[in-house]
């Protein structure tokens, strides 16, 4: 715990046991210090996934090795007892059901994975979709998506927009669907709401954006102030790849309306960050946007933790304690 004397910060070590409990219940609550296992589990991100994604070329080459890395780390994914996993052929991509226990099946929960817009996997998630899944009670549909060079974002949100439409014809309504995502997979949660309110097709329950990467051009100071304490993203490698991703785009193309449009009428959300990630400053806009707009909003922001910690929770406590914090979100806006 610390407490600010004047510009300096002294740091009061907790001697009571009831002084070490709140200290440890502090750190897994936004505003709380980081815990000692973020701490080092950052450390080891930073080396192992900033440090390759930094020494990779920005080419469709550099791309596709990382793309193998991290299938490689998906492989060694494994989830506990009374978990269950079954695929799903969509048709132009696969996705996979997540059932943790007995989950209620007349709601789902739609997850569109980080990784921008190049990595990840469904399968790679797993310690965060089972999780959400035990949290909220619900199966979760995981979507593989289109990945980039060989597919673009645009395909990617086609393959949502197809999710979406299979959950609508297999009998779930809007109210019994949340979607969302993280990174990425923030962004395609922003663009899948954009675009069902363009098409005027019912919205979902609620929506949920881990470290959303709502600006792909990375306009917002904290892609330059949090280059350094960014401990996952070299913020020129994303600078890279929005740049790619929006050549030739218009304004109002849904890949760059995720920064300007009219987000009135959007279902309620909740919004997650780091105050050290470079994307923090595009969901602290994305609620301010969110809130002028009429739309219900719960913006949390943890302080020195890794971007999309949630995705590291079979190591990291906060993660672990950000689906609770999900749950309760979901059962705030359901009541």
């Amino acid at each position: 715990m610390t407490t600010s004397t004047g510009t300096r910060n002294v740091r009061i070590v907790p001697r009571t046991r009831t002084e070490r409990r709140v200290a440890r219940r502090l750190a897994l609550e936004p505003g709380g210090p980081p815990s000692a296992q973020a701490r080092l589990t950052g450390q080891a991100v930073r080396a192992l996934v900033k440090g390759v994604w930094s020494s990779l070329p920005d080419s469709a080459d550099g791309l596709l090795r990382f793309q193998r890395a991290a299938e490689l780390a998906a492989a060694l994914q494994a989830v506990p007892r009374g978990v269950s996993i079954a695929q799903e052929d969509l048709g132009t991509c696969t996705a996979e059901w997540v059932r943790a226990g007995a989950p209620d099946e007349r709601k789902v929960f739609l997850y569109l994975h980080g990784g921008g817009y190049f990595f990840g996997s469904a399968r790679l998630y797993r310690p965060s979709t089972w999780r959400l899944s035990a949290s909220t009670g619900r199966p979760v549909l995981a979507l593989d998506y289109r990945l980039a060079p060989e597919h673009t974002p645009s395909d990617a949100l086609d393959d949502a927009l197809a999710a979406y439409d299979f959950l609508l014809r297999n009998g779930y309504a809007p109210r019994d669907i949340v979607v969302g995502g993280d990174s990425a997979g923030g962004h395609l949660t922003l663009a899948l709401l954009l675009a069902l309110k363009r098409r005027e097709i019912g919205l979902p329950a609620a929506a949920l954006c881990l470290s959303p990467w709502v600006d792909l051009l990375c306009a917002a100071d904290s892609h330059r102030l949090n280059a350094r304490s960014e401990a996952v993203i070299p913020a020129a490698k994303l600078a890279w790849l929005g740049r790619r991703f929006c050549a030739g785009k218009d304004e109002d193309d849904l890949l760059l309306a995720t920064r300007h449009a009219d987000l009135t009428g959007l279902p309620p959300l909740l919004l997650v960050a780091s105050g050290s990630e470079i994307l923090r400053d595009d969901t602290r806009d994305l609620a301010e946007r969110a809130r002028a707009a009429g739309v219900t909003t719960a913006y949390q922001e943890w302080d020195g933790l890794m971007h999309v910690f949630t995705v590291f929770a079979d190591f990291v406590p906060e993660g672990r304690a950000a689906f609770r914090h999900v749950a309760e979100f979901l059962r705030t806006v359901e009541s």
